[in-house]
């Protein structure tokens, strides 16, 4: 009877510890895998906070974790993913982890040494997803380079048919430069990673991948919402405040983040959270459970300011820039 009640115990426990945040949906890719549609964004996230703040992520219902070689995080993000999985919370099939390939590396044999470097470091045997982290060629030394990109989508072809990754997709690509790998790549990017919010919603861009079966990720989905502390005086879109997003959320019974993040995914995009306070990131996942209306979605859209948090001005003058070009 004591063997009984301690099973019984261990067991509805299991299931209590593994009862972890919102169910959250997905999206169907191109190529026949599948993504959460919300993502944890690791950018800035290093050492013991980014572990720390993955794990709260992941206990908090999110599975997908965004990250790159770039970051220099990915030894974090493997640390926590390790975690996550030997605590039970998720297995390896449950949890979906991007990382990107960085302008550095553009020619077609450096692709995939640098996704094995990659997995090396999160402790890997294979990524979900592999993007082109921009279509943009550098040196070591940060001089530009005319590699084309096409060269670097054949790499990434290499690494999803050598089963290193099973998607590959591209990041802060216009729609000109999706339509080459379109016409001469062999297979068709999975994902576009760019970005949107209220203050540039990217629509055309947006359409044009979703009209082509390719699913939009979108970075910085609050904007100018929270601070960028950049020193600019002016407000740029609308403030936390707006009566609009006000009202809109009023009507909901949400915040105007909550609002905001729907928004993104109402539209059919996979936001891209990114948050180290544990309060702020139960309001950001708590957003499955309402939708918003064509007119919610028409009236968001109206704050279009063309105003990117992140423009990679320092690449302004680089061949393949084309960041504000649809």
């Amino acid at each position: 009877m004591i063997y009984f009640l301690v099973q019984l115990f261990l067991l509805f426990g299991s299931i209590n510890c593994m009862k972890q945040g919102p169910s959250i949906p997905f999206l169907n890719l191109n190529d026949g895998n599948k993504l959460p549609t919300m993502a944890f964004g690791t950018y800035l996230l290093k050492g013991e906070v980014a572990r720390q703040s993955i794990v709260r992520a992941v206990e908090a219902g999110l599975r997908l974790i965004d990250t790159a070689a770039y970051y220099e995080n990915e030894v974090d993000v493997g640390a926590a993913v390790a975690e996550v999985i030997d605590r039970k919370i998720v297995t390896r099939e449950e949890i979906f982890i991007s990382t990107k390939l960085w302008n550095k590396y553009h020619d077609r044999e450096q692709v995939v040494p640098q996704l094995k470097k990659s997995l090396e470091r999160l402790g890997l045997d294979y990524v979900d997803m592999f993007l082109i982290h921009t279509p943009m060629a550098e040196s070591e030394n940060g001089t530009f380079l005319c590699t084309d990109y096409l060269e670097t989508w054949r790499g990434m072809e290499d690494a999803k048919k050598l089963g290193l990754t099973k998607s590959i997709g591209v990041s802060n690509f216009n729609s000109r430069q999706i339509n080459r790998i379109l016409v001469y790549g062999s297979i068709v990017p999975a994902v576009n990673q760019i970005e949107g919010n209220p203050t540039f919603p990217n629509i055309p861009l947006v359409a044009y991948c979703q009209q082509r079966g390719i699913v939009v990720m979108t970075y910085s989905p609050l904007g100018f919402l929270v601070p960028r502390g950049r020193g600019r005086d002016e407000q740029i879109g609308p403030t936390i405040n707006n009566p609009v997003l006000v009202e809109i959320a009023q009507k909901y019974g949400k915040t105007v983040i909550q609002v905001v993040l729907r928004y993104e995914i109402d539209r059919w995009t996979i936001p891209i959270s990114n948050t180290r306070n544990p309060k702020h990131l139960e309001e950001n996942v708590n957003i499955f459970d309402f939708n918003l209306t064509d007119t919610d979605i028409e009236r968001i859209n109206e704050f279009d300011r063309k105003a990117k948090v992140y423009t990679l001005a320092n690449y302004r003058t680089h061949l393949y820039y084309g960041i504000y070009t649809p």
